[in-house]
């Protein structure tokens, strides 16, 4: 008989393993010495340690799924429990109770972690159809499409929910996507046509620029293009490609028009500046009129000079009012001199200012007599009254006095 401190071999050849119920038989052996038979099953009980041990590492270091590991667990608990191995069974069995142990409550983990990210998954989908329906209602038809499109790739990448959760957000979700491209697809079909009215509007203004090209009326012209470009802004743009090509015939023609303007508007300055330099000289002609000697001369010398000035032609306008004021100054100097001679030899006027200026020299002789008399007779404020009343006959009889002095009396 042979044996070990976790079995036996009887007599018999009856293999028997020691756990803590007492002795099991292992099994029996006939073909070899009962050492051999001991060795025999203690290298199964060995193979099972070594398989437990691997099945430990790869429960801790895997992500051996629960259903695998308890199946593997109850395959190695069948065996050890069949007894056909001679070691510490006992301690195989709590090894293989401990590790059914963790894989429950790995297990209860796993489906925790599922519950919260499947929340998780709830509230983040929830969360993508309420920014949908909001972007639904945007007008920003680019950044939103942009935007809606990268939900749908972060919904393709949340888990998903039980079946009626899932499809009733799906449902909002999509119905939202749906109710977007529908506004955007009737916006731009507006935007379209409105395109294509702003396209005939501007055809129009193009075809009567190009005819306007060619126009010599370089005020009414120019004030017409100002017309037909403030049309031009207010009729929209058209679509891309026509836009760009009529505004390029619509800036064409009016450049025609502007180019052939600048050159008779530089031809006009050019004859204009050699205007003004005729006109300056006549101008500093009528200058030495001034001051008038002999008024008829002045006045014919004048008109001689007048006659040259209308038959020059236009200045420069920003010159015009210089020049024009030293003729027009001349013209006044002459007018004054007329006035002065013609009141100097009118004998009705010169009748005139010499009956008021005696009325006036009389009545300033009363006051002063009346005066005389007030204050000889001690009547202050009445001589104070009278002496106010001769200052204003007196200014009157200076003035008077004065124009007579004019006729040369």
């Amino acid at each position: 008989m042979s044996s070990d401190p976790w079995g036996r071999v009887d007599e018999t050849g009856t293999v028997y393993v020691r756990t803590a119920e007492g002795e099991v038989v292992v099994g029996s052996w006939q073909a070899g010495s009962p050492d051999e038979a001991l060795a025999y099953f203690e290298r199964k009980y060995e193979g099972l340690v070594v398989e437990i041990g691997l099945l430990e590492r790869r429960v801790r270091t895997t992500d051996l799924s629960a259903k695998d590991a308890t199946a593997a667990i109850d395959h190695l608990r069948g065996q050890v429990d069949e007894h056909h191995a001679v070691g510490d069974l006992d301690a195989l069995r709590k090894r293989l109770d401990a590790l059914r142990g963790t894989v429950d409550a790995r297990r209860e983990e796993r489906k925790a972690h599922r519950a919260k990210q499947t929340d998780e998954a709830r509230h983040s989908k929830e969360a993508l159809v309420a920014e949908a329906e909001e972007l639904a209602q945007s007008e920003q038809w680019r950044s939103a499409g942009e935007r809606l499109r990268a939900l749908v790739d972060t919904w393709k990448g949340l888990p998903r929910l039980d079946r009626k959760s899932d499809d009733e957000l799906w449902h909002r979700f999509s119905h939202a996507r749906s109710a977007f491209s529908k506004r955007r697809k009737a916006h731009f079909a507006s935007l379209d046509a409105q395109r294509e009215e702003a396209r005939k509007a501007k055809e129009q203004l193009v075809t009567e620029a190009e005819s306007l090209s060619g126009s010599t009326d370089w005020g009414g012209t120019s004030a017409r293009y100002r017309e037909l470009m403030a049309s031009w802004k207010a009729a929209g743009r058209a679509q891309r490609e026509a836009e760009d090509d009529l505004w390029n015939r619509f800036r064409g023609a009016q450049d025609v028009f502007f180019a052939a303007r600048g050159e008779a508007f530089a031809e006009r300055d050019a004859e204009q500046t050699d205007n003004l330099k005729l006109k300056e000289e006549l101008a500093t002609e009528a200058e030495r009129l001034v001051p008038v000697q002999d008024l008829k001369a002045a006045r014919a010398a004048f008109r001689g000079i007048n006659e040259r000035w209308e038959a020059i032609g236009h200045v420069p306008r920003d010159a015009r009012p210089k020049v024009e004021g030293r003729m027009q100054a001349v013209e006044r100097a002459l007018q004054e001199s007329e006035e002065t001679e013609w009141r100097r030899t009118n004998p009705e006027a010169r009748a005139r200012a010499a009956g008021l200026t005696g009325q006036l020299q009389a009545a300033v002789d009363k006051l002063r007599g009346q005066i005389e008399a007030a204050r000889a007779a001690g009547n202050t404020a009445r001589a104070d009254k009278l002496t106010q009343e001769l200052e204003g006959r007196q200014a009157l009889l200076d003035q008077a006095l004065k124009g007579l002095q004019e006729f040369g009396g």
